[in-house]
């Protein structure tokens, strides 16, 4: 072998190595199932990280019941992953406190991350999608969602452990993505940018017919698509639609993907469903999240609003 040949073969392998080290954990995808899940449950590079909270009806002691051996409990409602700003709720706390939340977890860089919800509902997905959305604002991109979550888990026979969890923390670095989290002047400039805009909220609130009691008013974003969240969801459950489906919806909701789109809803949750159809399911590039979402949009009465558009259910049907 010639010297430039060893100089590439020792390059290449350098870069594998640098490769491997950077991603210690087993590989995943958006979105992993539970015979995935049980085949690298004892990858110690593998963290499953449950975060059931009120929104179904769970809490520590639910945990403590019964979880994925191994999982580690952090609670959407209460462990920290939102705060309320500014009379807004649902905003992301300071990255600091975010990272230091995911360390206190147990998880560091070279992780590979399982969030893991109820199993329940779509808004329960919501959860795990905005957890999700947070790693990957970090800079943490080999992260996943259990499809169907925990119930998912148990209906397939999985094992259940008991007791509370007790991560050893980790140190845990971020390297933010500033490009997946919109403010309201981002949204401002959209708007008059022409930009796709997504509104991921249910068919009353997006026509203007109802509103989240911390909105000031009724209306959606001028413009504003929509893409129902609950839509993205299988009925009585936490599993996500197939590709073919969400690519479906997307078309028949009129959203244009060729350029950036900024996805919101009343206070980011149900955002990051239609962020996660989107951007990880879908493929769209440059696809955005307004954690501030219409509580934060309408506290300004100089903002536009609009009234009276038709919603995805009453496009499908």
């Amino acid at each position: 072998m010639n010297t430039r040949a060893l100089l590439t073969t020792a390059f290449s392998a350098g870069l594998l190595a640098l490769t491997s080290a950077a991603h210690a954990g087993p590989a995943v995808t958006p979105l992993v199932d539970t015979d995935w899940l049980a085949s690298n449950l004892d990858d110690p590079d593998l963290a499953v990280i449950d975060v059931r909270s009120a929104i179904d009806g769970s809490n520590a002691e639910t945990f403590a019941a019964g979880h994925i051996p191994g999982a580690v409990y952090a609670s959407y409602t209460g462990a920290g992953w939102r705060q309320a700003q500014d009379g807004v709720p649902g905003k992301l706390p300071p990255v600091e406190r975010v990272s230091n939340l995911i360390g206190s977890l147990g998880v560091d860089n070279d992780d590979s991350v399982v969030i893991v919800p109820a199993g329940v509902n779509s808004t329960d997905f919501g959860s795990a999608a905005r957890v999700y959305w947070t790693f990957k604002y970090l800079g943490h991109e080999d992260v996943a969602i259990l499809n169907g979550g925990y119930q998912a888990w148990v209906d397939a026979g999985g094992d259940v452990a008991t007791g509370a969890s007790q991560p050893q923390a980790a140190d845990f670095e971020v390297d933010l993505q500033p490009e997946l989290l919109a403010d309201t002047a981002a949204v401002e400039a959209a708007l008059e940018g022409g930009d796709q805009l997504v509104d991921a909220r249910p068919a009353a609130q997006y026509s203007g017919e109802a509103k989240h009691p911390a909105a000031r008013a009724a209306g959606t974003i001028p413009g504003a698509a929509s893409l129902e969240q609950q839509l993205l969801v299988e009925a009585g459950s936490a599993r996500f639609l197939d590709r073919g489906r969400v690519e479906s919806l997307i078309e028949t909701a009129g959203i244009d993907g060729d350029g950036p789109v900024v996805s919101f809803c009343n206070t980011g949750h149900w955002a990051a469903t239609a962020w996660f159809a989107l951007s990880e399911v879908a493929g769209l590039e440059s696809v955005a999240l307004y954690d501030g979402s219409m509580t934060e949009w309408t506290q300004d009465p100089s903002l536009p609003l609009a009234q009276g558009q038709q919603a995805l259910t009453e496009l499908l049907n």
